[in-house]
């Protein structure tokens, strides 16, 4: 079993490598990249990671977080998924009061943040314009999402943060395990489905939009994580 899962961390640290080095995108390339030359006023003595964000966490995670992309001065800056901007702030605290990670911040990649249980990644790796990916440019980075789940072999529950993660997990569960479900699931807060060996929970998306207009809650949020934990710890 040790040998497995050194296995399986170095399976992942390999894709992570190939995630970041994609220049697959033209359109994100050049967004993320003048992004981290231009920076804004607040970050303006940082250095920009400005490459594609691969997923981070637990190699033994039994649940899977799935967001949209990373955000142009959050993960774009950070080189980490959710670290460094609101919507992070929102989704490891939590995250934490769940116990699916060890300290309710995660600010920047070397903060002792530690998963336990859970993997987050993205369906897009690198923040696009608008926070609004092309079908084409989803469509490149969703293999990624695929062969992470095919690595991540403990994971039992999906939980997709806002409609797109929805749809991109139905679609990573269909070509990793051939479950296409018809009719198709819908999203909603709290939404649930099987979709062959994997339960999926839905919630909204930890964005300021949604969290200033109190449309998702820090209740709401910790109670699906919750609901997740609990189904993957049968």
């Amino acid at each position: 079993m040790a040998d497995a899962a050194l296995n399986r961390r170095a399976a992942l640290a390999e894709l992570s490598a190939e995630i970041v080095a994609c220049r697959r995108c033209p359109r994100l390339v050049e967004w993320r990249e003048r992004v981290a030359r231009e920076k804004v006023a607040r970050f303006r003595d940082e250095t920009y990671w400005g490459r594609p964000v691969a997923g981070f966490g637990d190699p033994e995670a039994r649940i899977l977080i799935v967001g949209l992309a990373p955000a142009a001065h959050g993960g774009n800056r950070t080189g980490r998924v959710f670290t460094g901007d609101a919507s992070g702030d929102f989704l490891f605290a939590a995250m934490y009061e769940a116990g699916l990670a060890n300290q309710p911040t995660g600010r920047r990649p070397d903060d002792g943040l530690q998963l336990r249980g859970a993997y987050i990644a993205a369906a897009v790796r690198c923040a696009p314009p608008a926070n609004k990916p092309l079908p084409s440019e989803r469509d490149n980075c969703a293999p990624f999402l695929q062969r992470e789940l095919d690595l991540l072999a403990d994971v039992r529950v999906i939980v997709p943060l806002g409609a797109y993660g929805w749809e991109a997990a139905l679609r990573a569960i269909a070509a990793a395990s051939g479950v296409d479900p018809r009719p198709r699931p819908k999203f909603g807060h709290g939404a649930d489905a099987r979709v062959g060996p994997y339960a999926v929970i839905g919630s909204y998306h930890p964005s300021q939009q949604n969290t200033f207009t109190r449309r998702l809650t820090q209740p709401m949020l910790v109670d699906v994580l919750g609901r997740a934990r609990k189904l993957a710890s049968t």
